[in-house]
Order: structure tokens, then sequence, then C-alpha cells
């Protein structure tokens, strides 16, 4: 494991307890301490950084849930050794560093040994939700409406960080929802902004992203960091013959909602931990089922972090043209 913040810890602790088939041998992190608590809790070892774990001879597959900036340079060094890797999101923080890496990986023939951590695929509902579509259960799909809200923003957050760490999530999972992939994208925002909350004061919060897909079906995808209330992940597809959406998952934190003589009440999580552990379970199991030679499911790979990087970048680049909030449909180009 490379990484012992917070989703690192989670993710060995599920490889070390809940994963058949997986030992965890060896952690590392920046902070030597906090690698150290976690190497005792599990019964690991540490070693001093990514390289050198990944140089271990007791190492036969990584996990890098370290730094975006360090997610490129991480996942070319084990396809080197020759090592199985699944790399959170992003695989980098740039196309032209995605493009890079997918370029090497080609010309080595090393592209299978990397899988890319979009668990939004193996989340029990987001793949109920995409089967009932691709039986025809609403008929042709024509919207899809998503939302991604987060309590608050990380110290620092910006406005492109927004959408290269959270809206990336929404860059694979709609084109991998629909089967047709992203060609344009519209960056919109309102004229206020939570952002004034940061200490970087850089943050547009929230964002509206326009999707086309190339099967003609217009995606809307609201992201706000600093939602407080909790954490909501929701999905719509709105079809010719009705309309589907996520179903509720457990959730943690509640919130009470009253309108004239309507009231509703709901739960949330904290974080995204609650919602998405069964998917993070399920994705860590299906990787270490692939790496030993079992049938599991198919996960993301280079490729698709190479497409959803240059979701990204058709976002950011539309932001950046933006006259008081809005911005122009941008082309999502994709090159290695």
């Amino acid at each position: 494991m490379v990484g012992c913040g917070v989703m690192g810890t989670d993710h060995a602790r599920l490889l070390a307890r809940q994963v058949s088939g997986a030992e965890l041998t060896r952690v590392t992190d920046l902070d030597p301490g906090r690698a150290a608590a976690l190497a005792e809790e599990l019964g690991a070892l540490t070693s001093p950084d990514g390289p050198a774990l990944i140089a271990e001879e007791d190492v036969d597959a990584v996990v890098v849930a370290s730094a975006d900036a360090t997610h490129a340079a991480l996942v070319l060094a084990a396809a080197a050794a020759g090592k199985p890797v699944l790399c959170e999101k992003p695989l980098a923080p740039s196309l032209e560093e995605a493009a890079g890496v997918v370029r090497t990986l080609d010309a080595d023939g090393t592209g299978h040994l990397v899988t890319l951590g979009f668990m939004r695929r193996v989340d029990p509902a987001h793949v109920e939700l995409r089967e009932a579509l691709h039986r025809g259960a609403v008929g042709e799909p024509l919207l899809v409406h998503g939302t991604s809200r987060g309590v608050t923003a990380g110290s620092g957050a910006t406005s492109e960080g927004l959408v290269t760490g959270s809206f990336v999530h929404e860059a694979d999972s709609v084109p991998w929802l629909l089967g047709s992939p992203v060609t344009a994208v519209c960056w919109q925002a309102p004229g206020r902004s939570t952002g004034t909350d940061t200490a970087s004061g850089d943050l547009q919060d929230p964002q509206l992203l326009l999707l086309r897909t190339a099967d003609g079906v217009l995606t809307t995808v609201e992201v706000l960091l600093n939602a407080r209330y909790g954490y909501d992940v929701r999905c719509e597809v709105v079809g010719r013959t009705g309309a589907l959406a996520l179903s509720e998952a457990s959730q943690t934190t509640s919130l009470t909602t009253r309108s004239a003589d309507l009231a509703r009440t709901s739960t949330f999580a904290a974080d995204w931990r609650p919602r998405f552990a069964e998917a993070y379970r399920r994705e860590l199991q299906a990787w270490v089922d692939g790496v030993r030679g079992l049938e599991a499911p198919a996960l993301a790979t280079a490729r698709d972090g190479l497409v959803a990087a240059a979701v990204c970048d058709a976002a950011v680049r539309s932001m950046r043209a933006a006259v008081d909030g809005a911005g122009l449909w941008t082309s999502v180009e994709v090159s290695w």
C-alpha cells in the first residue's frame, strides 16, 4: 500500500481483513509515523517510499493511494517491475501526463497490469441502474442528471481541482453507464460560491457540467464540495418511457427538509466511505481475483483513466474560457 491517508488506510484494512486471497505485506507514506502505526495495526512491514516498496521481493502487487501528483510515476514503476497495480483516480492530474503514461504502457506492453480505481463500476446501486438501463427498462435514454455533494472542501481546494478530483468520477461513470463516449463538455457556474470558505480562495463551488455523449444523450452534473449537510451522490436517467434513479444507499447524517405542509427526513454520510464501502470492498476483491487469475468483474483500465482525463481537460478548458460563469461547449480530445 503506497499512501496511508484516509483512502489508503481504508484500503489496507479491507485487504488485510475482508478481501480473500490477499495478504498485506508492506505500507509506506510520506509520514513515517503514520505508516508505522498502520503497519503495526495490520501486521505489515514498512518501506521508506513508493519505489522501494515496489522493489520489495515480498510485494506481488501494489495499490497506489498517495497524492494525485505521484500516481503516474508510481504506476509506471510498478508496471516496469512487472507488478499489477491498482491506482486510485486520477491516473494523472493532467491530460498530457495521463497520455504519457498510456504511451509508455503501450510501448512496453504492460497496460494489462494497470487498473484504475473508479469504484462506481462495481457499486451495487450503479450496477443495478446500468443493468436496468441496458435491458430497456425505460426505453432509449434521453437525459442523465448527476449530483455529487460533499460536506466540506479540503484545504487548498481549487476550481480546477474540483473537476479533476471530484467530477472525474462522472467523467468515467457517465460513458460507462450509457455505453457511449463523451464528445463535448460545457462548464457553468452560478454567480455565488462557497469558495470563500477555503484557505486558497480559488474555488468556484458549486459547478455545473453539461456533457454530450455520442449517442445524443445530454447529461447534467452538479458538483458541490461544501454542501454541509452530508455526502450525497445521485444519478437519474430519463428515458422515452420512464425514469431510473439510484437506489437509496446506507447513510448516517440526518437532513430534514420542509416545504408548506410537506416534510421529509433523509440521512446522509459524513463522507464517501459509508456510501461506497461495499463498492471499495468489491473493487479490491475483483482486483485481487484478477491478479490471481480468477474470473472477476471488469474494472477500469489505464486507457479508461486517460479518457476520463480528456473529459476533465475539456471541462477545464471550458472553465478557463468562461465569461460570467458561462463556458463554451468544448470538444473532448483524446490522443496518445
